[in-house]
């Protein structure tokens, strides 16, 4: 089968059918060189082109019954693509890929208006509104409604189950405490008051009613499961519908015109809360004991919480946070103060709310945003030269996630956010949106609160009380009866990839994981091995053993017996186990050494598009024969430049095939293991567009390279038995006056404002870019909401909320107090990535050492009353020279040294797809000593005791060879020995009579019977459990070959080709005081 051709640059407006019915916007066109991050960089950057796409549906001919003569299927035995139950490859138009920078205002046409729908007009839509501003109530609304509701609140966990950590056996996290609740309103209650909630057409379900939880839980009233076995993805099960209007506010919706009610007034948060008091209570000193915020503590269920008032408790937090103004403003000379590395992790800032407020407030591990003050206006962000923006990571796994089953989601009828604990209660039957001051009636089925069986106290359920909270969605958040659990293996077999020894370790691992993929009775999976044809394997129900189809014509590639190559695990599970167990013996005599990768994806997009799923590719070397072949592109001369290296595409063909897998809701997950250069920069694409992940394992052998065995088989356990969501759509709203315009991460955009993920998963984050288009006068807060609509592996469909909120400030020593550093360098990094695929490597490391010289100038010459001499900065910022000095040494923005092109760019693909805490690990690693552990303020987890070591700077002034070090570095860590250790350390931790005896290719330590192997084993493997992916140990001593790995990670020392730290202060000293 030819790949569908997308012309890139080219409006389009057509109504599709299928999944995507919608009416998109028509731009006028753009024109693009492929690319693999075109998105918006950092400030006075070349505008980026935008890439539009697909542009044509993929018209495949009915299919017929055709008799297999042969197993091996030739271009002779060639047969038409079997589509009998494969609906039209649904195309998105007007959309943007993650990334694009849109412009402020542009003008959008809209074509034929689709059934049931408004009509609307051509207007001029500004992008810069935020979802609060331009939305619209769906087809379905699930806002005000008088139908009987059933409540069903479980506090579920969220976290995945033990075995996908790298903890030992019995060493996992605590025991979660289910809590389930379930009543139903009685009949009996006070009358209806107020105005009447709209009666909302009732919607006959397009799929099976959603049961509660993926965990078994008792006392508790559940609907019955339905429909499961008979699932289909025909057309005729099509709901004619799309995503923008069932999670509502999309750009392309009708305006509404918010009730004209208080919008001068002061806008109070939550119900008769009080005005903020001033001051910063929350700001930490340097040096104060790491503390988690009240804000990280998730409660154990819904429960009520008081709401503030006027008293002596509020004006005790103003005057102690008055008190503490003079810290968070005090300027530090960075010249003179060396140690201003905090030893223990750094903390988010807490933002400056009213405590019952911040009680409230999101987990900045899952929401959290560069400032923590808001600045009125865009001037005054402007003035300060920070970027402000939001990094999320909204479906991570969580111990205690309240659920809540109902009829009834109460949302915004204009902006369409759903309920939140910062609307504000007017009374019992009124609510104003929080996003956009709307006031909305609260329906009656609301009213009642199931936790606490009270009625008419709707300000205290567990919508209100939670700011990330989960809802079962009803069926008009359904396109189409929930997916199954597909999963589909794709393995090169090429006589490189045999060589490499990977299908053992991938088949063993899949095959001792197979009960455990998340998923129920309907859970697919099927395989695809290929080198320069392709083979499928029929696993119907009632063979002996699997059957191998080969399919050589790769030019028009087509699904042999497609019914029978995707099967049911649970029926055919003893096919599919003699299928793995034998795989890797089938292709040990194999010559071929071509790799057919582009029409074995092909291949695949074809057999999963019916249903949507996952693939998991894993390939061994530069793709050589059919669509997508690639040629070397690397020269080994020009690995040091910073100029003229190929990261951007040489195809557009797997990033084409990305978006017509996210249009069929399949997500691609491409590991990579190879020791030669196989252009991920091309490669990566398929990953990237699909909201997939990529993996990487330079040079695997699994004799040569052990290490990487172990590697991959944790990551990819990991892999196999981590939560998914499958069919996800992720809409960002914010406050009217803040706009968002540019995406980071790995999806793509569908309709301005709406990112598809056909596949979320709990390891992945994302970021964007925000401005601040009008001004926030008379708004004391500005929330943020984050809504992820998806169906779970057990076939519900569940919406999870994350809502933040944070004070707006007038102030530009306020904006700077506020400022968290780490958030920004992560947004930074990710315009840094982008800046060097649309421009080049130095630009973006220019914009990289701007971003510090212009921040420190505004704070020197606006804020400062006093010149002083020195490097000044304040306290929020100390680390920000530090931190971009770690960042332009990475892998990704390094120049002067051998960086293999590969690896930059599988760095660059980390950096777009990690969340913030793993990516600061691998930005500027943490150094501990450990040859002195004790249990002083150590952490007591179930029966562990893990020892807490302060973190050390990153400089070999700070190594002493009468120590041992370890360093982690995320996905990697070094334990370094002096060569003057102690004997203690080296006998009872190392398990080696004396330094000589420490072999030069160490990287396990042995479990001893000792005090100080127990603390050191603890605490290395807690720093492991604590991420998805598995670092290898490397054990260092003075003669290691590994060696150079470990100094190349102290930041603060010089190297051959970057300043030491005191040298980068220097330099940005002098541009500051010119």
């Amino acid at each position: 089968m030819n790949s569908s051709h997308m012309s890139d640059g080219q409006g389009y407006s057509s109504l599709v059918p299928g999944i995507y019915s919608q009416q998109m916007a028509t731009k006028n066109p753009l024109h693009t060189s492929p690319g693999l991050y075109n998105c918006g960089g950092s400030q006075n950057a070349s505008p980026f082109s935008n890439y539009q796409g697909p542009g044509q549906t993929l018209n495949r001919p009915p299919a017929g019954s055709i008799p297999l003569a042969t197993t091996h299927l030739g271009p002779a035995a060639q047969m038409p693509p079997p589509l009998q139950n494969s609906a039209a490859v649904s195309t998105t138009s007007g959309s943007f890929p993650s990334g694009v920078n849109l412009p402020a205002h542009s003008n959008w046409q809209y074509g034929q208006t689709p059934l049931n729908q408004p009509t609307v007009g051509s207007q001029a839509n500004h992008y810069a509104h935020s979802a609060a501003t331009a939305a619209t109530q769906p087809l379905l609304s699930s806002g005000n409604t008088n139908l009987p509701t059933s409540y069903h609140y479980v506090s579920s966990p969220g976290g995945p189950p033990v075995q996908n950590s790298y903890a030992k056996p019995g060493s996992g996290p605590l025991p979660v405490n289910q809590l389930a609740y379930s009543s139903v309103r009685p009949p009996l209650g006070p009358p209806q008051v107020g105005s009447p909630a709209s009666n909302r057409p009732s919607a006959s379900p397009s799929g099976p009613p959603a049961s509660i939880g993926s965990h078994p839980v008792h006392n508790l009233v559940v609907k019955q499961e339905a429909g499961d076995a008979t699932y289909t993805a025909s057309d005729g099960s099509m709901v004619q519908n799309n995503y923008d209007t069932i999670e509502g506010g999309g750009f392309l919706a009708t305006m509404h015109t918010p009730a004209p009610q208080n919008l001068k007034t002061n806008r109070h948060v939550g119900s008769s809360y009080p005005s903020l008091p001033p001051g910063y209570q929350n700001t930490s000193p340097p040096g104060a004991p790491r503390m988690q915020s009240p804000g990280l503590q998730y409660p154990g269920g819904p429960q009520q919480f008081p709401l503030p008032s006027l008293g002596a408790n509020a004006l005790a937090s103003s005057v102690a946070g008055l008190s503490l103004q003079p810290e968070g403003l005090r300027p530090i000379n960075l010249l003179q103060e060396r140690n201003i590395l905090p030893a223990t992790p750094l903390q988010a800032p807490f933002p400056n709310l009213h405590e019952d407020i911040q009680r409230l407030n999101c987990n900045p591990e899952l929401f959290r945003c560069t400032l923590t003050n808001i600045p009125q206006t865009q001037a005054l962000l402007n003035k300060a030269k920070l970027p402000l923006g939001l990094l999320l990571h909204p479906f991570k796994d969580l111990s205690q996630l309240p659920v809540v089953t109902s009829s009834t989601i109460v949302r915004c009828r204009s902006c369409r956010t759903y309920i939140n604990p910062f609307v504000s209660f007017l009374d019992q039957r009124r609510w104003k949106c929080n996003l956009c001051y709307r006031v909305n009636d609260v329906p009656e089925e609301f009213m009642y609160n199931p936790v606490t069986r009270v009625y008419g106290e709707p300000h205290k359920r567990p919508e209100v009380q939670n700011a990330t909270i989960e809802f079962m969605a009803p069926s008009e958040y359904m396109l189409r009866p929930p997916q199954p659990p597909v999963y589909l293996f794709v393995f090169d077999v090429s006589h490189n990839a045999i060589e490499t020894g990977y299908l053992n370790t991938v088949c063993k691992t899949v095959l001792d994981n197979l009960d455990l993929l998340p998923g129920n009775t309907r859970t697919k999976i099927g395989f695809i091995t290929f080198d320069s044809t392709i083979h499928f394997y029929s696993l119907q129900e009632g063979l002996s053993q699997p059957q191998m189809l080969i399919v050589s014509d790769i030019e028009d590639v087509f699904i042999p017996m497609p019914e029978n190559l995707l099967v049911n695990l649970n029926e055919s599970k003893e096919l599919i186990q003699d299928l793995l167990r034998t795989l890797p013996q089938m292709f040990t005599s194999s010559l071929e050494t071509q790799s057919a990768l582009g029409p074995a994806l092909q291949s695949a997009f074809k057999l999963m598009s019916p249903t949507g799923g996952r693939i998991s590719v894993f390939q061994t070397q530069l793709p050589s024969i059919g669509v997508g072949a690639l040629k070397p592109r690397e020269e080994p001369n020009q690995k040091a430049s910073a100029k003229d290296i190929h990261l951007t595409p040489s195809t557009d063909f797997y990033k084409k095939l990305a978006l017509d897998c996210s249009g069929q809701q399949i997500a691609v997950d491409l590991f990579l293991l190879s020791g030669q250069y196989s252009d991920l920069a091309s490669l990566g694409c398929i990953s990237r567009y699909s909201a997939g992940s990529v993996y990487y394992y330079q040079s695997y052998h699994h004799q040569h390279n052990p290490l990487l065995v172990e590697k991959l088989q944790k990551e990819l356990k990991r892999y196999l038995t981590r939560k998914i969501g499958f069919e996800a759509v992720m809409r960002i709203r914010c406050t009217k006056g803040l706009s968002i315009h540019t995406f980071h991460g790995n999806f793509f955009v569908r309709s301005t404002d709406l990112l598809s993920l056909p596949n979320v998963n709990p390891d992945a984050g994302y970021a964007v870019q925000m401005s601040v288009e009008e001004s926030l006068t008379d708004m004391q807060v500005v929330c943020f909401q984050s809504a992820l609509l998806y169906t779970s592996s057990k076939g519900e469909r569940r919406i999870r909320v994350h809502t933040l909120c944070l004070p707006v400030v007038t102030q530009l020593s306020e904006v700077y107090l506020g400022a968290d550093v780490q958030a920004i360098i992560g947004l930074l990094a990710n315009m840094a990535v982008d800046r060097s695929v649309s421009a080049s490597m130095s630009d973006a490391r220019d914009a990289l050492l701007n971003a510090v010289i212009d921040s420190l100038s505004a704070y020197r010459s606006s804020v400062l009353n006093i010149q002083q001499p020195g490097l000044m900065a304040p306290i929020s910022l100390r680390l920000f020279p530090l931190y971009v000095l770690a960042l332009l040494k990475q892998k990704a923005f390094q120049t002067g040294t051998n960086t293999r092109l590969d690896d930059r760019t599988f760095t660059m693909c980390q950096v777009k797809n990690q969340p913030l805490v793993y990516l600061m690990l691998m930005i500027h690693p943490n150094l501990y000593r450990i040859d002195n552990l004790t249990d002083e303020g150590a952490l007591y987890i179930g029966d562990r005791t893990i020892p807490q070591p302060p973190i050390l700077q990153l400089s070999v002034e700070k190594i002493n060879r009468d120590g041992s070090y370890l360093m982690d570095a995320g996905s990697v860590m070094f334990l370094w020995v002096g060569k003057n250790c102690g004997q203690n350390f080296i006998s009872h931790v190392l398990g080696v009579p004396n330094y000589a005896s420490i072999p030069h290719n160490m990287t396990h330590l042995p479990e001893l019977d000792t005090a100080e192997s127990s603390r050191v084993l603890a605490f290395i493997s807690w720093l492991r459990e604590q991420r998805p992916f598995f670092p290898i140990l490397y054990i260092i001593r003075d003669e290691s070959p590994w060696k150079p790995m470990f100094l190349q990670n102290m930041i603060e020392d010089r190297t051959e080709s970057a300043l030491s730290y005191y040298e980068f202060l220097l330099h940005i000293q002098q541009q500051v005081n010119k």
